[in-house]
């Protein structure tokens, strides 16, 4: 599946939230110092079983997740209340990390303070991103496909679930540009089949760097809306992808705060 070329912008600082219903946002949340904190098959088991609860809850549509061993994935669209996102973020954060401190017998922070938002244009940019996350543990080299990871989205998606599901396929599917598309599911099969067949695998930190991912057009409304001068950088080379080791430490001001 081939990508266009896309713009992205870097804000110095802290940017203010920007919202707008419908935007689809990747957010990553890592452990404090980057610890293996979710190591243990039950603390990703929590995160995977709250993120469930609190989709419907928060009423906020998710279209994929990853839970790593020590940071989290998710792809979401942005509902009419502006709060939901964040809030969602909070009571999902505080679950795990009290759950955790307590039959570990830990204190201090579980999470680092901030988690990264990146803005994704629906449509390839949108069906790129959610490869990226579906890949994040073959990329780890810690399995050789998604379908042998069980804490991601990459199941519901391939083999949609007709109860209990986290995974919004029509939400995921409408904005990939196949509304109501049956098949989709199939052709998101082929695409990840495509993409570790190929051996496209490097980390790219576009995707939790950047405010904002995709044309000329989407990056420059997104900036815009958040009242910042960005710093727009080279077009051909906005989705270039850079070999980094697993848990490497990405340095970027675009970090919204967990809240609590």
């Amino acid at each position: 599946m081939e990508v266009p070329i896309n713009a992205g912008l870097v804000f110095m600082g802290y940017p203010q939230r920007f919202f707008e219903p419908g935007y689809v946002w990747h957010l990553t949340a890592r452990c404090h110092n980057r610890d293996f904190l979710l190591n243990q098959v039950l603390y990703r088991k929590l995160l995977t079983d709250t993120l469930f609860e609190n989709q419907a809850r928060y009423l906020v549509p998710v279209l994929n997740f990853t839970v790593t061993s020590n940071h989290v994935h998710l792809l979401v669209v942005s509902p009419p209340d502006r709060d939901a996102i964040p809030e969602m973020m909070r009571d999902l954060g505080s679950k795990v990390a009290a759950t955790y401190n307590k039959k570990s017998d830990r204190k201090g922070s579980f999470w680092e303070r901030r988690y990264h938002a990146t803005a994704v244009e629906s449509g390839e940019h949108l069906v790129r991103c959610s490869l990226y996350i579906d890949t994040n543990m073959v990329r780890a080299g810690v399995v050789r496909h998604p379908s042998e990871w069980k804490h991601g989205g990459y199941h519901e998606i391939v083999k949609p679930k007709q109860r209990y599901k986290t995974v919004n396929l029509s939400e995921l599917s409408r904005l990939a540009g196949m509304p109501d598309d049956p098949s989709f599911p199939e052709h998101y099969a082929g695409w990840v089949e495509n993409v570790v067949r190929r051996g496209h695998l490097c980390r790219d930190d576009v995707w939790t760097a950047e405010l904002a991912v995709g044309s000329v057009k989407f990056v420059d409304h997104v900036r815009r809306q958040s009242g910042y001068a960005p710093i727009l950088k080279d077009e051909n080379n906005m989705l270039g992808e850079q070999p980094a080791p697993y848990g490497a430490h990405i340095d970027c001001g675009n970090m919204v705060e967990w809240g609590f």
